[in-house]
């Protein structure tokens, strides 16, 4: 069976284009939909430091997903790595998972720093970080991903 979502906000501040690093120092707003929730639904909300929000890479093109093994950003000196291993557009649903500051909230609106989205992005799902629900024991990764990711969050120009 399916699973249909729709979206419950998007992004309306913030960065406009797409890129692969210097998201650093980019501050955003959420705004969640005023017609369908409450403002008491982010009560609480602002005791978080950290939020997950998931959403869906709405400005990729279905035609770019690819399930074959690839070299991240095409990069031939990193290997290549299964559809599962990588963290970009090209994956079947196109959702992504971020894990943004919260800077604070206004009404329905979330401000944020370290959301790697674009101001247009449909939010599915936002939700607060809780340090006992993130990963146990040491975490284990290839060297690539640092290699790739060494400017992903440093400061644009």
């Amino acid at each position: 069976m399916a699973l249909e979502i729709k979206p419950i906000g998007e992004v309306i501040n913030g960065r406009t284009e797409v890129a692969d690093d210097y998201w650093g120092g980019v501050e955003s707003v959420i705004q969640l939909d005023e017609a369908e929730f409450p403002i008491d639904s982010v009560q609480g909300l602002e005791e978080f430091s950290h939020l997950v929000v998931v959403w869906h890479f709405d400005q990729a093109s279905p035609d770019d997903v690819e399930y074959h093994a690839r070299s991240p950003r095409g990069n031939t000196q990193w290997p290549a790595t299964g559809t599962f291993a990588h963290r970009n557009h090209r994956r079947p649903n196109q959702l992504a998972q971020s894990f943004p500051r919260l800077l604070a909230v206004d009404g329905l609106r979330l401000r944020v720093t370290d959301l790697d989205a674009v101001v247009g992005t449909k939010i599915y799902d936002v939700s607060p970080f809780f340090t006992e629900m993130g990963p146990r024991g040491a975490v284990r990764e290839p060297a690539w991903p640092g290699e790739m990711l060494v400017d992903y969050w440093a400061e644009g120009s």
